[in-house]
């Protein structure tokens, strides 16, 4: 029984280590640019701030809602900077990053698709 217990607990940390392993890994260098998904644009600059806007709420580039960006593995996260001065974190799980192709999900798994466009 013993030497049943201590088999359990070497195969649950090797499961433990394995799932671990499993996430991808992406390039953050590949984040750079501007991307849009339909009438909504993002632009990630390679000092690790960027900037959204929705032309469909009549936002411009010139209006956009700054935002600091880590990415690392497959976390993004974005820092939105208010304008009074509060911080708002949002976090995704990039399913897909490409030259051309930026796909992510939130913790509610709505699913976002950008193509990059500069």
């Amino acid at each position: 029984m013993k030497r049943l217990c201590c088999l359990f607990g070497v195969f649950c940390v090797l499961a433990l280590l394995y799932s671990c392993g499993n996430d991808p890994k992406f390039d953050q260098d590949l984040l750079s640019g501007k991307w849009q998904q339909e009438t909504l644009f993002e632009k990630y600059l390679s000092d690790g701030t960027g900037f959204t806007w929705d032309e469909s709420d009549d936002v411009t580039e010139d209006e956009a809602q700054k935002f600091e960006w880590t990415l690392e593995d497959n976390e993004l996260v974005q820092i939105h900077i208010m304008e009074m001065g509060g911080k708002v974190p949002k976090r995704y799980k990039v399913t897909e990053l490409t030259s051309n192709s930026l796909k992510y999900r939130d913790k509610f798994e709505k699913s976002y698709a950008f193509k990059k466009v500069d």
